[in-house]
């Protein structure tokens, strides 16, 4: 078994989208329950592509549907916490890409929790591939560690 790595830093992620927790995200431990993580990781990323125009969850011709997903806990999370969603982008295919989030708690520097989505983007009507077009492929290149412009 490998050395854990340490968790992210705030400084590791390009864009921040702030989330407030729920009394419900608790579980009867006390804090947030693992499956609200992977919740918070959908809102901070559809959040950002509905923002940005890219995604019509009810009209786009395409959208990213989630292939893989992951995370890593390093410290609790619960109500009423308000998290801080860092999103970078960490690799882009040719119809797909990774994003990788941290979520933070209130004023923390640490990630309580790390996690990706690999999204592929399929036709809505085949849900077969595409090619990950120029406007989102400009928006996920401005998300990559080491861009330019955020």
């Amino acid at each position: 078994m490998s050395a854990r790595l340490p968790p992210a830093v705030r400084s590791d992620y390009p864009l921040f989208r702030t989330i407030p927790t729920r009394w419900m995200d608790n579980d009867i431990y006390g804090h947030m329950n693992n499956v609200v993580h992977y919740a918070l990781f959908d809102t901070a990323v559809n959040g950002w592509l509905m923002e940005r125009g890219l995604l019509d969850p009810a009209r786009s011709d395409s959208y990213g549907l989630v292939v893989e997903t992951g995370c890593r806990y390093h410290a609790e999370l619960r109500f009423p916490d308000v998290v801080h969603a860092g999103l970078r982008v960490a690799r882009i295919g040719r119809s797909s890409v990774r994003f990788e989030l941290g979520l933070f708690a209130n004023d923390d520097e640490r990630a309580a929790a790390e996690g990706f989505f690999v999204h592929v983007h399929v036709r809505r009507d085949s849900h077969l591939p595409v090619p990950i077009g120029p406007d989102h492929r400009a928006a996920f290149e401005a998300l990559m560690p080491g861009a330019a412009s955020r």
